[in-house]
């Protein structure tokens, strides 16, 4: 039957209401720094033709063999940012963000009037992940692997097979692939208690926990059909186990409550605890194992609060179904409206779709993108720096290496945030970078001549008072410095 307009019921609307504000939500001033060392490596690949297998873009690691792990991602990227810019890259975020939701929606139960409050929860603990950066693709498979195994669980649909190609991708897009073998496992543990202790109200037969068990291996073996080869098993392993990122990156530390973006995790936790709580429905292993799993990973560092979001979102809302349906306070369904509500329907969504889109031209205004990435990049400085010639060995700050690398491609940096090729590195870096005796150790056995740092810091006091280094540029962000006779 065709669609009318009187197929817009008011629940058809609210979902539209819902996933419209959704991408507003997602849609922001692309401010991350790592984006850009991403999208230089991307542009690289794409002008060369060939992967990358050594470093090439700083003088620090020159030659280095990288095993650069988010080919495809990369490549992704700096080709929506050489089509649409800045905007191109919030796009992709948002885009990104809300194919996630609607997958998590598609895996929970219940109507959109229910889940539309966990939906919003969740995306507000998932937001801390959200960002024009690869791991996009690790939240979007990872609510997909979701949605397939618990529309197979519960409904009987058996698509698994799926999971094999988007695992190849996935494995060339990000290091974050080990988050669907995290899934797969807690279902395939979860599954298997459940049919021996007969708890769950709905469980794979035996028969489909052994053909996830084999969709695993086939998963397993596709990987390797990448430019690192078999050093795609080792990638993640050699990330998770740098205990730097622990010690000196804010995403890779447990979070803090008492920053405001956590609460959304606090809250959809405690909301999941009471459907649980509440829900009639059986005690199930493998949704124990996924939440406990997810919430660990979570409190270990806050950039796994977007993959509690990914657990809790479809469990939370099928228990909530189940406490509506006992009490008898669904609201039902209708097919049709009435041609008066119908075109009341219209008109709140166009309203509701003319203050997404005005959110959205605000994000893509050039001043909007100026004022929100200036307060975090140093794009006045280096607008100096292209404008001067220097030569010699540059010092920069390692969150804008990757800005640098991308923007004066000219001088190679000392370091970026490529944590994974600067393992040994890093302490050296962080000695420097918060001042004290050692600076002109380093600065010596790497020939420094000029540094671009943050206005303030240790380092920045130490050249200001060298009688050998001189201010060539400062903001309140940035300076420049500059070695006398260079």
């Amino acid at each position: 039957m065709p669609f009318s307009l009187r197929h817009l019921t008011i629940e058809r609307t609210a979902f539209f209401v819902v996933f419209i504000l959704l991408f507003a939500m997602a849609s922001r001033v692309v401010t991350d720094t790592d984006m850009w060392w991403h999208m230089h490596t991307g542009k690289y690949m794409l002008e060369m033709g060939t992967p990358i297998t050594v470093d090439t873009f700083s003088f620090t690691y020159a030659g280095t063999p990288y095993n650069n792990s988010s080919t495809l991602a990369q490549i992704i990227m700096y080709l929506v940012w050489s089509l649409a810019g800045n905007i191109g890259l919030t796009l992709y975020t948002s885009i990104f963000a809300v194919s996630g939701m609607y997958f998590l929606y598609k895996a929970g139960s219940g109507t959109i009037y229910m889940q539309a409050f966990l939906l919003i929860f969740g995306a507000a603990t998932a937001a801390t992940f959200w960002s024009a950066r690869p791991q996009m693709f690790s939240f979007l498979f990872g609510a997909i692997f979701v949605y397939l195994l618990f529309d197979y669980k519960r409904n009987g649909r058996d698509r698994l097979i799926w999971m094999i190609p988007i695992m190849w991708i996935w494995g060339n897009a990000h290091t974050g692939y080990p988050i669907g073998y995290i899934i797969v496992g807690a279902f395939v543990v979860g599954e298997f208690i459940n049919t021996i202790v007969d708890a769950g109200d709905s469980r794979m037969p035996m028969r489909g926990i052994g053909k996830l068990l084999l969709v695993t291996l086939l998963m397993t073996l596709v990987l390797p059909i990448n430019v690192n080869g078999f050093g795609v098993y080792t990638a993640p392993l050699k990330t998770f186990g740098i205990e730097e990122l622990r010690r000196f990156i804010q995403e890779w530390q447990s979070p803090d409550f008492n920053q405001r973006f956590t609460w959304g995790f606090v809250i959809l936790l405690a909301t999941t605890i009471g459907a649980l709580s509440s829900s009639k429905r059986k005690f199930d292993w493998t949704e124990w194992f996924l939440l406990c799993g997810t919430m660990f990973l979570s409190l270990m560092a806050a950039r796994n609060l977007s993959l509690f979001a990914v657990a809790a979102v479809p469990i939370a809302t099928y228990h909530f179904a189940n406490v509506l349906q006992v009490h008898g306070w669904e609201l039902p369904r209708k097919e049709f409206e009435s041609p008066r509500r119908a075109r009341i329907n219209v008109v709140l969504l166009v309203l509701i779709s003319i203050g997404a889109l005005s959110n959205i031209l605000v994000v893509a205004d050039p001043d909007t993108i100026y004022e929100g990435q200036s307060a975090v990049l140093p794009i006045d400085a280096v607008e100096h720096l292209n404008s001067i010639e220097l030569e010699g060995n540059m010092f920069n700050s390692y969150n804008w290496g990757g800005y640098l690398m991308f923007h004066a491609p000219q001088h190679l940096v000392y370091i970026d945030g490529r944590t994974d090729l600067y393992i040994e590195f890093l302490n050296d870096y962080f000695r420097v970078a918060i001042g004290g005796d050692e600076w002109r150790d380093e600065f010596d056995e790497w020939d420094i001549s000029f540094a671009v740092i943050e206005t303030g810091s240790g380092l920045a006091e130490e050249l200001e008072e060298a009688d050998d280094w001189r201010t060539e540029y400062q903001d309140e962000l940035a300076s420049i410095f500059v070695k006398d006779g260079e």
